[in-house]
């Protein structure tokens, strides 16, 4: 379905480099009337990036109008945009306003524009090139004064050359093109918004304290990939809330669909056990990890003769993952 979104623009959170200049970015883009594209895995805030467009604009006193492209059929997509006439087909028993007209003056975010079929891309590159439009089952030309934020996390470029885009629209559309960075080079940003989101969750579940990430949690938080983004961390961060004992949130579950019943993962986890780890006590968990931790950061750095970014490369992490682990064992490892 379509959506309206009304009030204040959620205020962005986080500190790293790359999330900070993507927001100079935005905020650069925001105040020059012409089409942007915010490009960014599932997860990672394209709305909010939208919405802050908006507010940021002269158009903010404005409506913003949103419509999620991939929560509509392709058939009913004309219609919800551009409206329609009584009569214009079964079942259009009267007039409707579209969402390019319900955001006169604003701006109109169109959530997954990958998916939008080509015959409404003519309709919407006509509006963009020219301000104006016609309702379904009308010759009557309203004109439009709307600014149009898109959002995907398709390669665009790819789709034109398939002809699945017009490459003509995407010309029109990609004045600037806003790459949100995901969660996983976003370094430090993961713990500020987890322990954010912890400490709403545990308002919401009526707790007395604010809850306390222990620095096992963090540490899994840190070199987990997040291929959820955003979204997943807050899942991920309040489900750990809910479950805790005490205020201290000791562990975490990534994915909640593990069968603790399934055999099959049972075998598996039997079968990838570390070989030679059966003799060192439950206890000393600690210590092995961390003999473990330093004796791999060292291989990396040795491989990569000193080069931070190369060792971080052949660990598979990112580089601000790479120096909170080099960081916490800095001196064992000089």
């Amino acid at each position: 379905m379509a959506e309206e979104r009304s009030g204040y623009m959620q205020a962005p959170l986080g500190e790293s480099e790359v999330f900070l200049n993507f927001q100079q970015a935005l905020s650069r883009a925001a105040t020059v009337n012409r089409s942007v594209l915010v490009v960014g895995e599932r997860g990672s805030g394209k709305e909010i990036a939208a919405s802050r467009l908006h507010y940021l604009s002269p158009r903010w006193q404005n409506r913003l109008v949103t419509v999620n492209c991939a929560a509509l059929p392709p058939s009913l997509i004309e219609t919800e945009l551009f409206g329609y006439e009584a009569g214009a087909f079964t079942g259009a028993t009267k007039t409707r306003k579209g969402r390019f007209e319900e955001a006169e003056g604003g701006t109109l975010f169109l959530d997954e524009i990958g998916l939008i079929p080509l015959e409404v891309q003519e309709k919407i590159l006509r509006v963009v090139e020219y301000g104006t439009f016609e309702r379904v089952g009308s010759s009557k030309t309203h004109e439009a004064d709307v600014r149009i934020v898109g959002a995907t996390n398709a390669d665009l470029p790819t789709l034109c050359e398939q002809g699945k885009f017009k490459e003509d629209l995407l010309d029109r559309l990609s004045f600037e093109v806003l790459f949100l960075p995901p969660l996983r080079e976003r370094g430090e940003d993961i713990i500020l918004l987890a322990e954010f989101f912890a400490a709403k969750m545990s308002m919401e579940c009526g707790h007395l304290e604010l809850p306390v990430l222990s620095d096992e949690v963090k540490r899994q938080l840190l070199e987990y990939q997040w291929p959820g983004n955003v979204r997943e961390l807050k899942n991920v961060v309040e489900r750990a809330v809910y479950r805790a004992e005490g205020k201290r949130i000791v562990s975490i579950q990534f994915n909640p669909f593990e069968n603790p019943f399934s055999t099959t993962e049972i075998q598996q986890t039997q079968q990838n056990a570390p070989v030679g780890f059966d003799g060192i006590p439950l206890s000393e968990y600690d210590r092995t990890k961390r003999d473990v931790d330093i004796a791999f950061l060292k291989r990396a750095l040795e491989e990569g003769q000193g080069n931070q970014k190369e060792a971080a490369k052949a660990l598979d992490l990112s580089y601000d993952q790479f120096r909170g682990l080099y960081r916490k064992y800095k001196d064992a490892l000089t």
